[in-house]
């Protein structure tokens, strides 16, 4: 019986996608591993490779189709002996509904009400999912399907599983994890009024539309949802930049030859990251009824890109001297602004820094980025005068900060010394390399 191959959801929070490109046509062969399409996801364009061969029956999605479903059927991967006519054999429900998608254009955007959707139809949950290849090898084996776990897409047994026949048992957890990330994704952008409300309001002005594409739908609705459920509260200081200028400029000199340039954001990675360690009570994410404390400093970047932004991960940042640090900081970033990385790249860490200091802003608040408990806002180091220690008037570059904090998960004194070790860490930027 021909075989469906359905949407993917390539990162745990993906509902829907756009077919970016195919690379293989009808009549292709395909075998288990070849490269089928390339998906775009709100964050990234990955691509999407086959777990099963044959020969491509129909392309039920066209490439550049926008809004397809997870789990929608968008080919038909035909095994040997089968033919055009066999397609016809497949459940025709789904198939129907996502070829209707591919050949009919989507009505352009407009305030009128959206038509509801028919309701979905009752999943079988008795019904084992594989392959026929799998199915057949099961046969000759004597394997009872159902004590097999699958590693296709959503669970489908293939011909590795059945070959290997070690079922990897399902947790509780991860169970419950994969029923409710649906849930997060879908929280409402929607706050003040309506979209109807707000085009009556501005009847008659002159407005491009602009459409929301699926970045910038995920921003709207995790930094929505953060900033009405994370109990915010900010703590602010100035950190005197001179020694680390200084500091920056010797390393600058002696790296020069390696083709290294470290940046301050280097060196402010590093401390945040130190400062993780000495302070470990801070390094720690709210989890629902429960905080996570973690052991190594894992640390978000945010990155500006066109249309929203990624804040990729530095794994063991505490761990890395500073030109590492450096180099993975400007791959990460590189790779972000062209839409290539992949979802364990920029998910998890526990603590995130966002720096406009760049676009000469002097200071900010950022909102956290849940289930992160802390993010560092950076701005410009400008030259101000300061008081020194024996009361004399001098002029200094100063870094204004702000840590905006989840008081779930970190009280106002544990937030007041994890900045207070980020300070002394910048500010004593020798004690970094020890």
């Amino acid at each position: 019986m021909p075989t469906e191959i359905l949407m993917p959801a390539l990162s745990p929070t993906m509902e829907e996608g756009t077919l970016a490109k195919w690379h293989v046509k009808e009549g292709d062969k395909v075998s288990s591993g070849d490269i089928l399409a390339e998906i775009e996801t709100d964050k990234a364009t990955m691509e999407f490779e086959a777990v099963d061969e044959g020969i491509m029956g129909k392309i039920m999605i066209a490439e550049g189709t926008e809004g397809v479903k997870v789990n929608d059927v968008i080919a038909i991967l035909l095994e040997e002996g089968e033919s055009a006519a066999d397609i016809s054999k497949v459940p025709g429900q789904a198939r129907d509904a996502s070829a209707k998608k591919a050949d009919t254009p989507a009505p352009a955007p407009g305030p009128q009400a959206a038509t509801p959707a028919p309701a979905a139809p009752v999943k079988d949950t008795t019904r084992v999912f594989a392959s026929p290849l799998a199915r057949r090898i099961a046969a000759e084996k004597g394997l009872d399907l159902a004590g097999v776990t699958g590693s296709g897409p959503h669970g489908r047994i293939v011909k590795a599983d059945v070959q290997t026949a070690k079922p990897a048992a399902k947790t509780e957890a991860a169970a419950a994890h994969k029923a409710e990330a649906p849930k997060a994704a879908a929280a409402t952008m929607a706050t003040g009024p309506s979209t109807d409300a707000v085009i009556k309001m501005y009847d008659g002005r002159p407005y491009t539309e602009v459409k929301l594409d699926g970045m910038r739908k995920t921003i709207a609705a995790r930094l929505t949802e953060a900033k009405q459920s994370v109990p915010h509260f900010y703590l602010r200081r100035d950190i005197n930049l001179d020694a680390l200028m200084a500091f920056r400029g010797q390393l600058n000199a002696q790296l020069d030859g390696r083709g290294v340039k470290l940046s301050v954001n280097d060196f402010i990675i590093k401390a945040c990251a130190l400062a993780l360690q000495q302070v470990p009570d801070a390094n720690a994410v709210w989890a629902g009824d429960r905080t996570l404390k973690f052991e190594k400093s894992d640390v978000a970047v945010a990155v500006a890109i066109e249309g929203g932004l990624f804040t990729p991960v530095l794994r063991d940042a505490e761990m890395k001297s500073l030109s590492a640090l450096s180099a993975e900081m400007k791959d990460l970033a590189t790779r972000a602004r062209d839409r290539k990385l992949a979802p364990q790249e920029y998910q998890g860490g526990s603590f995130a820094i966002s720096n406009l200091g760049m676009f000469g802003i002097d200071n900010f608040d950022a909102i956290i980025n849940p289930p992160h408990a802390a993010i560092l806002a950076v701005g410009a180091g400008v030259k101000k005068p300061i008081v020194g220690k024996d009361g004399e008037l001098a002029v200094a570059t100063i870094m204004s900060v702000t840590l905006s904090v989840d008081h779930r998960v970190i009280d106002g004194a544990l937030g007041a010394n994890l900045l207070a070790a980020i300070k002394d860490n910048l500010e004593n930027p020798l004690t970094m390399l020890a």
